[in-house]
């Protein structure tokens, strides 16, 4: 049995000195000859002048021998961890922690000027040098103290599939997905659901918000969309959600404001309406649809730009030209009812979009057995919708 003040020396190595202090029941801590003080197995040290050579005390070296190789633990580790072999076989380590009950949560962080909405979709390309061949990484960004649970759902002709969701933390940025550009066919339409709340203070609430965006594909070819920008190292193209409070333009259509908007009219409008007919405001010309022939079919192709169906709009408000516009649509439609199968390309343009929701809430509403879809872009690009009699 060692003790404290025993002279030993080392059984498996060349060394030894004086036995400071015991460490448990096996672990002794020797001091050689320079002062350093040396962690050893106790049946790895042999008091001097009372050397036990017998084929047990050698079976025993070699046993404890085994069992350091088997535990896969240096002495020092042994002593890092507090082993302590007098310690009762199966009792609880009071040190060890159970990190899955750990229910701490760091309070987040709030800036100043944070507690109005502000969130983004950012396109950012892994490799912007090589922008014709890069692929792409998405991401939701939530620029406020809220945190916000969000969904990003993608457009298939008129029903919708959630591709992500999750929860951004206030201030922070989420992954959502990474992509090559043989997905962007399928990301023409996209939809981001966000709803904001804070934890574990009072705060006000913030409506539930849906925006849908149609994203450009031929950006994702073009270096000068990606900009600079506060939330990544590199560039990004960034689609606005909200900002200051201030939801997207959504492409969904609230039908009674669209209402309002075609059919608010000025004092001035009013009062230039009851002119009388010599004094009329604008002169229209007579509009005639172009018929082109692709394959066995004829395709009807409707120009909706307002300085296509008029020669001037001199007096006329954006509400008067709206109605004009549709007018010419529902006509289109109206002389080739009869006609099963024939599809219709009308060209609306991108601009604010007002014209189009307005041909999606008539095709929606006014004639649902029609079906519709955008044109081909490469003919059109985003600015026409192609519909088909049914």
């Amino acid at each position: 049995m060692v003790k404290i003040g025993d002279k030993v020396r080392f059984l498996h190595e060349v060394g030894g000195g004086r036995v400071t202090a015991l460490k448990g029941k096996n672990i002794v801590l020797v001091e050689d000859e320079d002062g350093f003080e040396i962690p050893m197995l106790s049946t790895d040290v042999v008091v001097i002048g009372d050397e036990d050579y017998s084929t047990t005390n050698v079976v025993n070296a070699k046993a404890a021998m085994q069992r350091q190789a088997s535990d896969g633990r240096s002495i020092k580790a042994m002593l890092r961890e507090g082993v302590d072999d007098a310690e009762p076989e199966g009792a609880d380590d009071e040190d060890e922690v159970d990190f899955s009950k750990v229910t701490f949560r760091a309070p987040a962080e709030e800036r100043k000027g944070g507690n109005q909405l502000s969130a983004w979709l950012a396109f950012v390309p892994i490799d912007i040098r090589e922008v014709t061949h890069t692929r792409f990484e998405t991401y939701f960004v939530n620029d406020s103290n809220y945190y916000i649970q969000w969904t990003y759902l993608v457009a298939e002709g008129n029903s919708w599939t959630l591709r992500a969701r999750g929860e951004a933390e206030p201030n922070t940025k989420e992954f959502i997905e990474e992509f090559g550009r043989e997905e962007l066919n399928n990301l023409q339409r996209v939809a981001v659901q966000m709803l904001a709340y804070k934890r574990d203070k009072p705060f006000v609430l913030k409506p539930t918000m849906d925006v849908q965006l149609r994203i450009d594909g031929t950006k994702f070819y073009k270096l000068h969309t990606f900009e600079e920008n506060d939330f990544f190292e590199q560039k990004a193209l960034l689609y606005t959600l909200v900002e200051h409070d201030r939801v997207a333009r959504p492409l969904v259509i609230d039908a009674q404001q669209l209402k309002e908007q075609m059919y608010r009219q000025t004092e001035a409008d009013k009062a230039a309406s009851a002119q009388p007919a010599d004094h009329t405001r604008v002169a229209r010309q007579q509009h005639q649809p172009i018929v082109k022939r692709r394959g066995d079919e004829d395709v009807v192709v409707v120009d909706l730009h307002i300085d296509a169906l008029l020669d001037t709009t001199a007096g006329m408000s954006k509400g008067d030209m709206l109605n004009y516009q549709m007018d010419v649509f529902r006509k289109t439609l109206a002389q080739y009812k009869d006609k099963r199968g024939q599809r219709i390309i009308f060209i609306h343009g991108k601009g604010e979009g007002v014209l189009r929701r307005a041909i999606v809430s008539d095709l929606s509403y006014r004639y649902k057995s029609y079906t519709y879809q955008d044109a081909s872009f490469q003919e059109y690009g985003y600015g026409a919708t192609q519909v088909a009699i049914k």
